[in-house]
């Protein structure tokens, strides 16, 4: 069958060639054509657009880039048109993503799975009317969204697992143990992987560390499209140590860590790191009051929305101080109730994500549903 997959970000291109190589498994003649990257270009197929001229993020750089943005999207819907898929997959990214999927209910009879669903619960619930009406099937990474899907908006998805669990789980198998030693427990900071973010975000986070310097080596996973220099600016005469393409060695190596609310705030859970969420924001007083009356959810991270209780500290926007971090990172360093608490719940997050293959599980139910 022809598989035409749209991804927009790295994350994206990584979960699609994720589930390609799943898909090719349980359909030999699988042929694929999409708007991804180069982890998707290995698995084979046709790149179409890469997703480095997609991925605009933030009101002003997509009003800059709205040309740009708006040629894409007439490229991609006139060239699904025309190769004829035997389904569109969307891969998160829902900004792009549902517009396609609105022009192809309302233009085409081709069927539309999402894989990786849209974020909604958090933010724009109004697009609930949007995935109804144009997503045919909907597959889920977080066994949250089920009930929030199914039995609030009466809409039947497929929790297929979660991508980063399986990651881990592989990681862990193979791992062969290498990694600087530094003679000290480590603190691991993940900072976030944009320049605002770790602008925002590092300084505090090493100043409310400053104190245990003596006692424990600060270790920071750089971001790969982030130069060495760009960190340094913020180090001064601190002892820090950076790292690139070894976040999960630095995990696996950590004795705590301070982690900005994302997917780094599963990984560090995964590995069993007791850690602080932060996240600074600007206008902070003002987003804390927007998070209290206008946000969905209770918790930014998805280590605290999947336990649905707070396993672990959100310190962010107007809680985001450094006494307030100086006080949470000391209480989880030491063999505390706290830390104690937050590995008793890190195992309740691995026992709700199952132990399904996401890409796997996910592959071998759309083969099942496109073969009838």
């Amino acid at each position: 069958m022809r598989y035409y997959l749209i991804v927009g970000e790295a994350s994206g291109d990584l979960h699609a060639s994720c589930l390609m190589h799943s898909i090719k498994t349980h359909d030999p003649h699988a042929v694929f054509r999409f708007f991804g990257g180069d982890m998707m270009a290995k698995e084979g197929g046709t790149l179409v657009r890469h997703y480095r001229d997609l991925a605009f993020m933030g009101f002003i750089p997509v009003l800059l880039h709205l040309p740009t943005i708006l040629r894409n999207m007439e490229l991609c819907k006139r060239d699904i048109v025309e190769w004829k898929p035997d389904v569109v997959v969307l891969v998160d990214y829902p900004g792009f993503n549902l517009k396609i999927a609105k022009y192809l209910k309302q233009h085409t009879s081709i069927p539309v799975f999402y894989y990786i669903s849209p974020k909604i619960w958090a933010w724009k619930e109004y697009r609930i009317k949007n995935i109804k009406r144009d997503i045919d099937q909907l597959f889920s990474i977080l066994p949250f969204e089920v009930p929030f899907f199914e039995q609030k908006h009466h809409y039947p998805i497929h929790y297929v697992g979660n991508p980063t669990a399986d990651e881990v789980r592989r990681f862990k198998a193979s791992y062969d143990g290498q990694f600087p030693t530094f003679g000290k427990p480590v603190i691991a900071i993940l900072a976030g992987s944009r320049l605002h973010e770790i602008k925002d975000n590092l300084p505090l986070m090493l100043k409310a560390t400053d104190h245990l310097a003596d006692r424990f080596q600060l270790v920071v996973a750089g971001a790969p499209s982030v130069p060495h220099d760009y960190y340094n600016q913020f180090f001064g005469n601190r002892k820090v140590e950076i790292v690139y393409d070894q976040t999960y060695p630095l995990l696996q190596n950590s004795h705590a860590a301070l982690v900005t609310s994302g997917t780094a705030t599963l990984e560090t859970a995964l590995f069993d790191v007791p850690q602080v969420v932060c996240y600074a924001t600007p206008l902070s007083r003002l987003i804390s009051f927007l998070r209290r009356f206008l946000l969905k959810v209770k918790y930014v991270s998805l280590v605290n929305l999947i336990a649905d209780r707070e396993v672990v500290k959100e310190l962010v926007a107007a809680d985001y101080r450094e006494e307030n971090v100086r006080r949470e990172i000391d209480a989880i360093i030491a063999d505390s109730p706290q830390r104690k608490a937050i590995k008793e719940g890190y195992a309740e997050v691995w026992r709700r994500l199952g132990n399904e293959s996401a890409p796997d599980n996910a592959a071998r139910q759309m083969v099942e549903i496109l073969m009838g």
